[in-house]
């Protein structure tokens, strides 16, 4: 491992928030079930949604993954990275599932189930009864679950640390450092997606943590490449050696996933025989865009720059507060009638807008940084 500040792995980590933000607006758009929608949605929305929906989540497991091997490193101890990362994503997740979370779930149940209750007899009342409410568990994380999902690779990370010796570790890196290198890097975690696949083709996702074996076997192979990457460096030798061909096959890949979405869109139901290679096709194009993407970062985004360490230190804060603006500025859009386009600028505003005004509050009062997700100034 070098000490030497990968620049384009913080601007990655920036920039696949920044997009997670944006998806979450599209949500608002697209025939797919969420908290709140368009009275109208719409159908070719969910064509650029598709395009990212192969890789987003996992690029996010993949640079948490490399920034936790960096901070492991400058801690120097497997306790004290656990103590760290525990006080780090645990205290603004519980404060976040208590303050922030609960307008989403309200909203919910307000615009879907017919609950007829006001937002602040919910919170009293009913959000913290640790219940079910028309199939929605109370209290939730919602959109936290990735900060709960983290902990838990970052718990898992700690203990291997802690019990296997540091010689053991380094010829385990070694060695599959080895087997990355070259065409490995684009073939063998993508082969590890299509075991999970083929091991179990019906799971869907349910951001629950204990029922979501398959989904945890995914993330933790981007989880467990980035670790890797921050590791072995030599890696983005390999990543440079590929990242344009994997570039063109995650193009290539998305092509079936668009032509399906297209053909069958919104609530039509496809032939059972298009599921297969659809998910196979997602599975291909999902590796092979992070590839691309850690290709780019290396190539191009690997310089400093005097917003980046504000932008690094403000994702935390806008992936906490980003959904739940959303969700509310939707809600009172919908009600409004307010059509597509105004509808996209104005959630588009507000949801920057907000975030940046809660990101500044937050940092300015020292007993509320680490309630949402920054060090103690």
């Amino acid at each position: 491992m070098t000490t030497a500040r990968h620049y384009g792995m913080d601007w990655l980590r920036i920039g696949a928030f920044a997009l997670l933000i944006f998806y979450h607006i599209g949500m608002y758009f697209v025939p797919w079930d969420w908290h709140v929608k368009i009275a109208e949605p719409i159908d070719w929305v969910a064509i650029p949604m598709l395009a990212t929906n192969g890789w987003r989540l996992a690029l996010l497991f993949l640079v948490s993954g490399y920034a936790s091997a960096a901070l492991f490193a400058k801690l120097g101890g497997s306790g004290t990275f656990a103590r760290s990362r525990s006080a780090r994503l645990l205290v603004p997740l519980l404060f976040g599932v208590a303050v922030f979370i609960p307008p989403q779930p309200w909203i919910d149940l307000a615009g879907q189930h017919g609950y007829r209750q006001g937002f602040l007899h919910f919170w009293l009342h009913d959000y913290f009864g640790f219940q079910f409410i028309d199939g929605i568990a109370l209290p939730t994380w919602q959109h936290l679950w990735f900060v709960v999902y983290l902990w838990v690779y970052t718990m898992l990370a700690a203990l291997l640390l802690a019990v296997v010796p540091e010689g053991v570790r380094a010829r385990i890196a070694d060695a599959a450092a080895r087997w990355l290198n070259g065409w490995g890097l684009l073939v063998w975690p993508l082969a590890a997606w299509l075991i999970i696949y083929a091991l179990f083709p019906d799971h869907d996702e349910t951001h629950a943590l204990f029922d979501d074996g398959p989904s945890h076997l995914h993330y933790l192979v981007a989880f467990a490449a980035g670790w890797l990457l921050r590791v072995r460096p030599s890696l983005f030798d390999a990543v440079a050696r590929w990242w344009k061909v994997a570039a063109v096959l995650a193009v290539v890949a998305f092509v079936p996933v668009a032509w399906v979405e297209w053909t069958w869109p919104g609530d039509t139901i496809a032939p059972d025989c298009v599921f297969p290679p659809y998910h196979i096709a997602r599975l291909v194009q999902g590796w092979a865009a992070i590839v691309a993407l850690v290709g780019i970062a290396d190539h191009y985004w690997n310089r400093d720059h005097p917003w980046r360490a504000t932008l690094a230190e403000a994702v935390f804060p806008f992936y906490i507060i980003h959904q739940t603006i959303i969700v509310v500025v939707g809600w009172y859009l919908l009600h409004a009638g307010v059509d597509a386009l105004p509808s996209f600028l104005i959630l588009f505003a507000a949801t920057v807008s907000g975030c940046w005004l809660f990101y500044a509050i937050g940092r300015s009062i020292g007993w509320l940084r680490p309630l949402i997700g920054l060090q103690r100034g």
